[in-house]
């Protein structure tokens, strides 16, 4: 990913935000750079998470940067021994994606909706176009997936394609180990079946 892109996606948890860290006893300059860590490692698998949702360039990147916006508000109450950092990000990042989709499905101005949010240059759109184009190469694998229920397709989508393992994935999705664990071999199942049909 360019500087340019880093930029625009961080850009927003740049902004001077409260974030209380002091709790964990540590410095107050050293949660920043953890965040700054964790935005690194992540940013790349979350902007892939919104590009297999979204057509528009500008739309992933406001995503992906209302998602870390998000994160480094509740960073303070991150705790690393529940999951990882990405599981954490994916709820998010999930939560992000729905309340996208009831703004869209609700009708309220696009406009409005992105309000204060800066646009992306013509460089920046065509690099995220390609982003957009490389996460849809499997499209006939994708299009089976997408014909699974939804819990199912959450299940694959989170352990195969952004490689949670089934306890970080089962936290992001809020279920029991147990419950995900089914969800991920029905999922699985049902895919090789129609893989194997089509042959």
């Amino acid at each position: 990913m360019s500087t340019e892109t880093r930029s625009v996606v961080s850009t927003a948890w740049r902004r001077p935000v409260a974030v209380r860290v002091r709790s964990r006893g540590r410095p107050p300059s050293v949660p920043l750079e953890e965040f700054e860590q964790v935005y690194l490692r992540n940013v790349d698998v979350l902007m892939g998470y919104f590009a297999r949702r979204c057509r528009e360039p500008q739309t992933v990147a406001d995503l992906t940067s209302e998602t870390f916006v998000r994160a480094v508000e509740g960073f303070a109450g991150f705790d690393p021994r529940k999951g990882s950092d990405r599981a954490w990000l994916f709820g998010i990042a999930t939560h992000v994606f729905a309340r996208h989709c009831e703004q869209s499905a609700g009708g309220r101005d696009a406009v409005a909706r992105l309000g204060g949010r800066r646009p992306l240059d013509s460089d920046e759109i065509e690099e995220l176009a390609g982003r957009i184009d490389a996460e849809r190469e499997g499209a006939a694998l994708m299009r089976r997936w997408a014909r699974l229920p939804e819990v199912e397709r959450a299940a694959i989508e989170l352990v195969d394609l952004e490689g949670l393992t089934p306890m970080e994935a089962a936290l992001a999705l809020g279920v029991s180990r147990v419950a995900f664990r089914q969800r991920l071999s029905r999922a699985r199942s049902r895919l090789r079946k129609e893989h194997e049909g089509n042959e």
